[in-house]
């Protein structure tokens, strides 16, 4: 676990804008733990707009200590732990055995989550059955969010019983169904447990392990659903981290900078578009682009294509055509940045149908985000900049505008694929 970083009372403005943990200390006892999206804010709070509950001990802080995050998930899943660690005087007082909640993982051969209260009281008591308990967590609020988006990626059983047939929640894709493979499920309730546990990275890893496994095995329906299961957890962990409308623009100016410095260009930042193919072997071939302006999504000025090319899949050819279209509707207007979903081939594409066939255009600056080392690459540079190289907000904005671009050309893949199979005698 890392260490808090400690700073005296008097020098708030120094904490950093950014999600976190922190303690209000008094000398080396650690009186307060808590999580923040806005670590400066949050904690002056404490000082300026006091609970009834602060005033209890917030005239013996002498010290702040805060450990940053890359995400609000992260911050939820740190002060837990840190709690469990340091009992803090405050928090401990405060806790009734209902204020805190814990996510219960029942060990059943088809697991249960669901939140509780009360670890030792719990109604699994009365059944027997040995429950895992991870908390706790102070905000219940964040806690649901955070198991609404994951219940996504790793569908799981509330209740005790399933009906024979799919129910709403199999609809949305929330539940496994009425006859899940066992194995499959205990797999993803396990990585459940452990992204809940602060393990995330470790969860990433290995799922992109065995998907390359499967892929090698040509096991290609086994390697897809890895793939769509790696693509839902990164974008959770992206959502979680991106900037909120209430500090967006506040931020943005910083990050604006760094990708002018980036690109070596002399032109503001405001408008990047984002550009990604997605098909099947070939099949149903869709492009997205979607628009952030200023830091924030544009949806109403997100478009999609369905891909005309025909013959053998070609990613390059596919991505040419996908920006050529697109630089047809000047009444869109254009880009200060273009970013493309792919590496060096897909970069050699955009920059091809922007200098053969729209060369009166004025100079737009491309780049292509790859997903496998997250690297940047651009025109003119053999090396490629490695995201986590850069500044935490620009790395972050670039990481959900792909993760967004792909999340819209996969949404309309798939209307297009369920079109095709109601055709289909």
């Amino acid at each position: 676990m890392e260490k808090f970083t400690f700073l005296k009372k008097k020098r708030q403005e120094v904490l950093p804008k950014t999600a976190g943990a922190y303690a209000l200390c008094a000398n080396n006892a650690i009186l307060y733990i808590g999580k923040a999206a806005n670590l400066r804010d949050r904690v002056k709070n404490h000082f300026h707009a006091s609970s009834y509950r602060d005033h209890l001990f917030i005239n013996q802080i002498t010290k702040i200590g805060y450990i940053e995050t890359q995400s609000d998930i992260d911050a939820l899943l740190l002060e837990s732990e840190l709690i469990k660690k340091y009992q803090p005087k405050y928090n401990v007082m405060w806790r009734d055995d209902k204020s805190y909640f814990y996510v219960a993982i029942t060990k059943e051969s088809l697991p249960r989550v669901f939140l509780a209260h009360q670890p030792k009281k719990l109604p699994t008591t009365t059944y027997q059955l040995p429950t895992q308990y991870i908390g706790p967590f102070v905000d219940g609020k964040a806690l649901k969010k955070v198991l609404r988006l994951l219940r996504h990626v790793f569908p799981y059983y509330q209740g005790k019983t399933h009906p024979k047939t799919f129910c709403g929640y199999c609809h949305l894709g929330i539940c496994p169904g009425p006859n899940p493979d066992q194995k499959t499920y205990k797999q993803n309730t396990k990585r459940l447990t452990q992204v809940l546990q602060g393990k995330r990275v470790s969860v990433l890893k290995t799922i992109e392990k065995e998907m390359k496994k499967a892929a090698r095995e040509e096991r290609f329906e086994k390697a897809k659903e890895l793939r769509d299961q790696l693509f839902a957890l990164q974008r959770v962990i992206a959502h979680a981290r991106i900037l909120n409308k209430e500090k967006g623009h506040e931020n943005y100016d910083s990050i604006a900078k760094n990708l002018q410095s980036l690109l070596t260009t002399r032109n503001p930042v405001r408008r990047i578009e984002a550009y990604d193919i997605s098909n099947i072997q070939g099949a149903s071939a869709t492009g997205s682009m979607v628009v952030f302006f200023k830091g924030m999504p544009a949806r109403d000025q997100y478009r999609k294509f369905k891909i005309r090319i025909a013959g053998t899949p070609n990613d390059f050819a596919m991505m040419k055509e996908l920006v050529t279209r697109r630089l047809k509707h000047e009444e869109w207007g254009y880009p200060d940045l273009m970013i493309i979903d792919g590496g060096k081939p897909q970069l050699s594409a955009a920059l091809s149908a922007l200098q053969t066939t729209y060369y009166q255009l004025p100079v737009l600056p491309v780049a292509a985000l790859a997903k496998q080392h997250n690297e940047l690459f651009l025109p003119n540079k053999e090396k490629a900049a490695l995201l986590r190289d850069l500044d935490e907000g620009t790395r972050n904005l670039l990481l959900h505008i792909r993760d967004e671009a792909h999340r819209f050309a996969i949404s309309y893949h798939r209307v297009l694929r369920r079109k095709e199979l109601i055709r289909k005698p």
